[in-house]
């Protein structure tokens, strides 16, 4: 027995753009494709895409989702590294809980944060990883954006800090509706939204074509960035790259 593509995604609650990008990277092939073009699944492909949701479920990415299913690497190795990474990854979301307590009784009047625990969760050598990344990748002329970032934003408020994430989070609104709706990355509807995405970038720092595009391979090749976009569908952070490249070399 055979079921399509419209009726897997309808059991396994996986679209149907999900699936054809497992098929594209080679983590879920079809058992066979008709006449008509749509691809068809057996039960074969149908357990191999249980396993790939039960390790995505559990945080993997799909590099190593791909690793376990074809016996690269032994599944209890991974889980076991994993394991630890979201014992880590425990710690510092319950040190953030703590510092948005705190900012909260403080809005309301009840507590008075100190300095330093305004940051408290803010993984600062994450941060610091990115920043040698670029460097590593762009020279040092990628420093001296980061440098000119830094020294903007050592003026900001706290509102000015959540207006600028607030903006992120609409921008990142815009670009997941041109990419649900099938809109071509390098369309005017994608420039658009890619122009809001370099304007607000400039108010931490000016990228140019090389570190603007670079800055979006970033986000696909950074497994921190990466899992944020995919949480919206696979393929988002390739889609939002893709269009920061095409606009940088169109007007960068």
């Amino acid at each position: 027995m055979a079921w399509s593509i419209a009726q897997v995604a309808r059991m396994s609650k996986v679209t149907s753009r999900t699936l054809r990008h497992y098929d594209a990277i080679g983590l879920l092939a079809p058992a066979w494709i008709g006449g008509n073009g749509y691809r068809y699944y057996e039960r074969e492909q149908l357990l191999r895409l249980q396993q790939i949701l039960l390790l995505r479920d559990l945080g993997l990415g799909l590099d190593t989702v791909a690793e376990v299913l074809d016996g690269r690497h032994a599944t209890v190795d991974v889980l076991r590294n994993h394991a630890r990474w979201l014992a880590a990854e425990q710690e510092r979301l319950a040190a953030l809980a703590r510092t948005v307590s705190r900012t909260i009784e403080e809005l309301e009047g009840g507590y008075r944060m100190k300095m330093e625990e305004l940051f408290e969760g803010f993984d600062a050598d994450r941060q610091a990883r990115y920043e040698a990344e670029l460097v590593e990748r762009y020279g040092e002329g990628a420093q001296a954006h980061i440098d000119e970032g830094k020294q903007r934003m050592q003026s900001w408020t706290k509102a000015d800090a959540e207006g600028f994430m607030a903006e992120w989070r609409e921008i990142g609104a815009a670009f997941a509706e041109l990419f649900d709706a099938g809109v071509a990355p390098d369309s005017p509807e994608a420039m658009e939204v890619t122009d809001r995405h370099h304007t607000w970038l400039c108010r931490s720092w000016t990228p140019n074509r090389e570190s603007y595009t670079g800055l979006g391979q970033l986000y696909v090749d950074a497994p921190d960035f990466k899992s944020q976009f995919d949480a919206h569908a696979e393929g988002f952070a390739e889609y939002v790259r893709d269009a920061m490249a095409a606009y940088a070399q169109a007007r960068l």
